[in-house]
């Protein structure tokens, strides 16, 4: 995979949404393995003076040191990308961050979308997902702190080549009426035409709680 130069930046703004960030391993229909790395902040401000919307990768140590939330104003530096197909947040390597105005969290957990104060990575992993509708991630469920836009490796050709995409899961309760798994996902495997995840995975992932949970 071919690597990109990278530059430091600047950025500010204020956080629209904090979600985990999670790397998942894709093998035909035999496996699906999720592994959470930290979390995403997605923010609207300024990257290096220019306006735009964008989202930095952190480390659960720095979630925990600063608990971002949303509507928090943020300052700090990141890098670009080195292998873009591999992270779906524009920028990763964050630091010297500073709240500039720290909003008053409300953690309301009565309705959906839920945007109250993230969870440890081990409340997610107890948890596991459900695959997600991408429409729904970018419209209704983009603010939940259980929405999650992953970075997917398949396994195309064992031990020899794979393919990289981004997917959206779900750790909510199973009766959010938000949610909706969307399509059955291809899994591609050389030779072999694709297999299709029809949400099967989703039952063993989930299956250490209820319908509430």
């Amino acid at each position: 995979m071919e690597a990109q130069n990278q530059q430091k930046i600047e950025f500010k703004g204020r956080i629209i949404s904090v979600q985990p960030r999670s790397n998942v391993w894709r093998y035909r229909l035999d496996n699906r393995t999720h592994s959470l790395t930290g979390y995403n902040l997605f923010l609207s401000g300024e990257v290096n003076g220019v306006v735009c919307d964008f989202s930095v990768a952190i480390s659960e140590k720095q979630q925990q040191k600063h608990s971002f939330h949303i509507g928090d104003e943020i300052k700090g530096t990141a890098w670009t990308k080195k292998y873009p197909k591999l992270e779906y947040a524009d920028y990763y390597r964050a630091g010297s961050f500073k709240k500039i105005i720290a909003a008053t969290l409300q953690d309301i957990e009565c309705v959906s979308p839920w945007t109250g104060e993230v969870p440890s990575l081990s409340v997610y992993e107890w948890r596991g997902c459900r695959m997600l509708d991408s429409r729904r991630w970018k419209s209704k469920c983009f603010t939940c702190k259980w929405a999650c836009m992953a970075n997917v490796a398949i396994e195309y050709n064992w031990g020899v080549s794979q393919k990289f995409r981004f997917e959206s899961f779900c750790y909510g309760p199973k009766n959010c009426k938000l949610y909706s798994m969307g399509k059955p996902r291809a899994v591609p495997y050389k030779d072999c035409g694709s297999d299709y995840d029809c949400g099967w995975l989703d039952e063993i992932c989930t299956e250490r709680r209820g319908e509430d949970e």
